[in-house]
């Protein structure tokens, strides 16, 4: 098998398995899943600076920027109170953050966008079970 035939099978699994996983997913695992998604973009964009690759670093960056936004679009800022404030604040911090980081090539910005994503990444993982069910319960 050739190696583009290898990565254009591993670029169709990798779609399947993600749309399978989003068909399948609760409202809290694709806020996940889309976080994931943003540090993985982070981390290939490091990468891409420390190789010279500075038009993937673009992409990437550009994706994981696109990734946060929808984030921040996804937030209920009436229903979320200042939570939702604070973390909108937060999404736009490490938007600028990341932008700034394409325009300077520099890594530091990108492990502190990552760091801070983490972090709420983290916080939402913490939220129990029963907290999840309750906010996905219609009505």
């Amino acid at each position: 098998m050739s190696t583009y035939s290898r990565a254009s099978s591993l670029a169709a699994y990798q779609s399947a398995a993600a749309h399978g996983g989003v068909a399948a997913s609760d409202p809290h695992r694709l806020i996940v899943m889309l976080m994931d998604g943003a540090l993985e973009r982070i981390h290939g964009a490091r990468g891409c600076i420390e190789r010279g690759e500075l038009g993937e670093k673009a992409r990437l960056i550009n994706r994981a920027v696109s990734i946060v936004g929808e984030l921040r679009g996804s937030l209920d800022m009436s229903a979320g109170g200042q939570i939702a404030h604070n973390l909108s604040d937060l999404y736009e911090y490490i938007c600028h953050r990341l932008l700034k980081a394409t325009s300077d090539n520099d890594i530091a910005i990108l492990d502190e966008a990552a760091r801070l994503l983490g972090e709420i990444r983290d916080a939402w993982l913490a939220i129990p079970q029963e907290a999840r069910q309750l906010c996905a319960m219609p009505g």
